[in-house]
């Protein structure tokens, strides 16, 4: 058991190695953006994704948000069950997001996909809905890349497949992304 976890955390390291800080700090670039503009930042995924999601709009709308003089708006499409469901039974599955967006997302907010395979029907949706209304799109998929890496205007590849390692790179990436601005408030000056 203990040389399965040194190869497993061994595997993990070099995933999260493979990140180049140049590559991160657009995403970076694009929340302050955002935030001087006063645009929306929504979040989606599915299963693992789904609850990082979750974890960066608190990250970012509570804490990032708190040390600011004007708050991030920010809202993870993934939480509001009745919601969703009622989107899933009356129309389809591969619409829980998109239908959301059109509620709410107008041409320059921010739509963030967090998908290991990147061929997620609901998040490809979405930002494909994205692309043909103006709003700005970050991808974060696994090794495979898949149809949101095709659509998204920016993109960060985790180079693994293994999805739990890909789950963990992604939350990772997208606490930096917070803690851009939590510990460097001068940023959404």
């Amino acid at each position: 058991m203990t040389d399965w976890i040194a190869a497993y955390l061994a595997a993990q390291q070099r995933a999260l190695a493979a990140l180049k800080p140049q590559e991160l700090a657009p995403l970076i670039t694009t929340l302050q953006e955002a935030h001087r503009e006063d645009r929306q930042i929504f979040v989606i995924g599915n299963g693992g994704s789904a609850a990082n999601a979750s974890h960066f709009a608190v990250d970012l709308g509570k804490g990032a948000s708190d040390v600011l003089p004007r708050r991030f708006r920010v809202m993870s499409l993934t939480d509001n069950v009745p919601w969703i469901t009622a989107l899933g039974n009356d129309y389809c599955y591969e619409d829980i997001f998109v239908r959301q967006l059109m509620n709410y997302a107008r041409p320059g907010d921010v739509l963030i996909g967090i998908s290991v395979s990147g061929n997620s029907p609901n998040c490809v949706r979405a930002f494909d809905w994205a692309k043909a209304t103006g709003v700005k799109t970050i991808a974060l998929v696994g090794a495979k890349r898949g149809q949101m890496a095709e659509l998204a205007d920016q993109l960060v590849v985790i180079p693994d497949g293994h999805y739990g390692r890909a789950e963990d790179v992604q939350m990772n990436i997208l606490h930096l992304m917070a803690y851009a601005f939590w510990e460097n408030p001068d940023l959404a000056a």
